[in-house]
């Protein structure tokens, strides 16, 4: 059974005049247990992807789907209080900032304690213990001291791990991570993945991994999705996508990564795709990457579809069926991590 289903959900802004397109028909499937990547420039929509599952955007969007099912049922099809609370029992997110998640006016332990009470845990010596559990199970040393400080009086690492505390404790089949370590220091960066990766494989918890660092998913993930502006691009099995990328944004992102052992002629530049993602009110006419897109054609000025390749995945690019085209694979992209 698939553990989240989405056929061509699209999210809007609202404005005066007519809304403007943020994300554009986005469809996938994840399996139980299933870690998958999703990856893109700053802009493409991958923060708003994630917000439209767990149910909290902004009521400036609006969202639409031809279906959106978690853990087997169909979102859609529910009242918007019935569906969230179902959501909040099923999954949790992670984001990048924990200041954005943390309460500044509350204690670690009150707001652990007030999840857990929504949650259905209603003694007092029940959430205690859970909650000293919880924080011991991220990797907080003696956490019986920590649920009494505020987060300003926590370092960014130690905030992180109380911010997956929470979003475990509704035990949660589907975890989305956004960009969980953007705002930590480097050497924190790794104990934090690592805590997330392991409930994967210790409890078999979905993982949706959004980031634009393939040098993690390379490692980390099963299947990897590539959003540019709104889209879905490119999705594959993560092997596929490294060793046999079909799209021209996806091989442009695998060739801007520094390659482990290859050397680099002094003065050189890492290589950078030209110009930048389009604004969502200058969406340019057919593809979206046509006007940044190295290997663009005439044909490209009409919109292409996401359509399924054999033995390799689905590819939203008219240029994708030509094996001429698939370059990545005769240059053997090894992705490693820094």
């Amino acid at each position: 059974m698939n553990l989240l289903h989405i056929e061509n959900l699209s999210i809007d802004l609202k404005t005066r005049s007519e809304p403007l397109s943020i994300v554009d028909r986005f469809s996938i499937r994840m399996g139980e247990g299933e870690a998958l990547g999703i990856v893109g420039e700053s802009g493409s929509g991958k923060s708003m992807l994630a917000m439209a599952i767990m149910g909290i955007l902004s009521p400036k969007m609006t969202m639409k789907a031809d279906y959106l099912s978690l853990d087997g049922e169909d979102l859609m099809k529910m009242e918007e209080n019935d569906r969230q609370h179902y959501i909040s029992s099923k999954a949790s997110i992670i984001f990048q900032d924990p200041k954005s998640s943390l309460n500044p006016c509350f204690s670690i332990g009150s707001q652990l304690d007030e999840t857990l009470s929504t949650h259905g845990i209603h003694t007092r010596s029940e959430r205690k213990e859970k909650i000293l559990s919880l924080l011991d199970s991220v990797g907080i040393y003696q956490p019986e001291k920590i649920i009494s400080l505020f987060p300003h009086q926590l370092s960014g690492g130690m905030n992180q791990r109380v911010a997956i505390a929470i979003a475990l404790a509704c035990k949660p089949r589907l975890l989305i991570a956004d960009e969980p370590t953007t705002a930590l220091d480097v050497s924190i960066q790794s104990q934090i993945l690592d805590l997330i990766l392991e409930l994967n494989k210790r409890d078999n918890v979905g993982i949706m991994l959004i980031t634009h660092d393939f040098a993690l998913l390379s490692e980390n993930t099963d299947k990897i999705g590539v959003i540019y502006s709104g889209h879905m691009m490119e999705h594959a099995a993560t092997k596929n996508i490294l060793e046999d990328a079909r799209h021209p944004y996806t091989r442009s992102l695998l060739n801007s990564v520094p390659q482990l052992g290859k050397r680099h002629t002094k003065g050189s530049r890492l290589y950078a795709l030209d110009g930048q993602i389009p604004a969502i009110d200058k969406l340019p006419v057919g593809c979206r990457l046509g006007p940044r897109c190295p290997k663009a054609e005439k044909q490209c000025v009409n919109p292409p579809i996401l359509h399924s390749i054999a033995n390799h995945g689905k590819v939203r690019c008219h240029l994708a069926d030509l094996k001429e085209q698939s370059s990545s694979k005769k240059n053997n992209h090894s992705v490693s991590g820094g």
